[in-house]
């Protein structure tokens, strides 16, 4: 489910900001201004057309107008979130920890591809931002290709072993930005995560389940 950011999330919005440059993990592609991905994940560059508008100065919106120069063309490009519905899947739990599958599902009429991790950030009943630390798995990431209504998902760990004296705080939604993208899909999270808030993240695999 699709939500804008409300008054109550003022404080989550710097740290979107950094989540979306934290997330861009799509195959590597040069630092000169101008190189856009291609869509089979390989650099291609460009050069402006006179009189054409400067390109976007912030390196997560470059990512997201090349992305969408990419997806122009007939072979699949990146999946983007409004192609996107996410969800989590059933939470396996053991001797206080906590697995759950966090599933993309393709609801566009196209194929797309998603390619290495999410960015996550917990939000509490009241609609505060909660302390997130995302933790990546030593997984290599690998293109997963999407057809229209298929899914992948991305592994979540947390514990609910309380240590140092700390509380366990519990969450009520997810924000979540797909990998290397801008914009943000929100849904329902209910968990206790201890650890200071720690969740380990896998890249995205294949399938709706773990």
């Amino acid at each position: 489910m699709k939500q804008s950011i409300g008054a109550g999330l003022l404080a989550a919005t710097s740290a979107l900001a950094m989540l979306a440059a934290a997330t861009a993990c799509a195959p590597p592609v040069t630092r000169d201004r101008g190189a856009v991905p291609a869509p089979g994940g390989a650099p291609a560059s460009f050069s402006p057309a006179r009189g054409a508008a400067p390109a976007p100065a912030h390196p997560a919106v470059a990512v997201q107008a090349a992305g969408l120069r990419a997806d122009s063309g007939t072979a699949a490009g990146r999946c983007r979130t409004e192609a996107l519905a996410a969800r989590v899947g059933r939470v396996d739990a053991g001797a206080g920890q906590r697995y759950a599958p966090l599933v993309f599902t393709n609801t566009s009429a196209r194929t797309c591809w998603v390619y290495g991790f999410v960015g996550l950030i917990m939000i509490d009943g009241s609609g505060d931002a909660m302390r997130t630390r995302t933790r990546r798995e030593s997984v290599q990431p690998r293109r997963i290709t999407l057809r229209p209504g298929a899914s992948a998902h991305a592994r979540l760990h947390w514990s609910q072993v309380p240590g140092g004296g700390r509380s366990c705080p519990a969450s009520a939604r997810l924000m979540i930005i797909p990998p290397d993208e801008v914009a943000h899909l929100e849904i329902p999270f209910r968990a206790v995560v201890c650890d200071d808030g720690r969740l380990d993240v896998t890249p995205m695999a294949s399938g709706a389940r773990l």
